[in-house]
């Protein structure tokens, strides 16, 4: 199963929230960084190597991405974003082509590992040549107004919301499941011991119960 992330609106969690279904998966998993923002979240050091982005930027075969998968622990593995000043231009863009090679890159890890995938995709738009080929398309949003008016006029639609509740917002849940058209898959509640865990580099060695709790069911 290959599940993407992203959110529409910085400030959702979608790096918190992504990279810990991957810790707490009962499978082995990998965690896929298109946004360069996990090794900082989950307290590693800075990736030695290229990473996914210098090679959908490149001409390299799929066999390249196992030599860069970082272990995180015994059963999760991250592919990193880049490695600053190697990948090409900032308007360069992987083409078609190089997304279907990554995604049967991520179909044979799987079928090898007997795991599961976990896209970090970030804020914004995902490709489509890359959402498209996924399984699962999981937003992860805030009731927050604006944020569900962009997820309204995405043209990516998920398959699910991954719902980060909040106090002193009016917005409901089922008005999230219906400005988006997605069922709500998991409740997150914003807690301060989860920044903190962050902030500390805590969240992969002990990771706060709130959130273990929250994805525990659908990790």
């Amino acid at each position: 199963m290959v599940t993407l992330c992203w959110a529409v609106k910085g400030g959702s969690g979608t790096t918190v929230v992504t990279s810990t279904l991957a810790l707490e998966s009962t499978r082995p998993a990998l965690l896929v960084d298109l946004d360069g923002e996990i090794d900082t979240v989950l307290g590693l050091p800075e990736p030695d190597r290229p990473g996914v982005i210098d090679w959908l930027l490149g001409d390299g075969p799929p066999t390249q991405l196992d030599d860069l998968l970082i272990d995180i622990d015994d059963t999760t593995f991250l592919l990193p974003c880049q490695l600053s000043g190697t990948a090409g231009s900032a308007t360069s863009l992987p083409s078609p082509g190089r997304w279907a090679a990554l995604l049967a890159w991520f179909a044979e890890w799987e079928a090898r590992s007997g795991g599961e995938v976990w896209i970090d995709a970030g804020t914004g738009t995902p490709a489509s040549a890359l959402a498209n080929g996924v399984e699962q398309r999981w937003l992860v949003t805030r009731a927050c107004y604006l944020s569900l008016r962009r997820a309204a006029r995405s043209p990516i639609r998920p398959t699910g919301v991954l719902f980060v509740s909040g106090h002193g917002r009016q917005l409901r849940p089922r008005d999230v499941e219906r400005s988006v058209g997605a069922p709500i898959v998991a409740t997150i509640a914003e807690d301060p011991r989860i920044a903190r865990a962050v902030d500390s580099g805590l969240l992969a060695s002990r990771p706060p119960l709130i959130i273990r709790k929250s994805l525990r069911e659908i990790a």
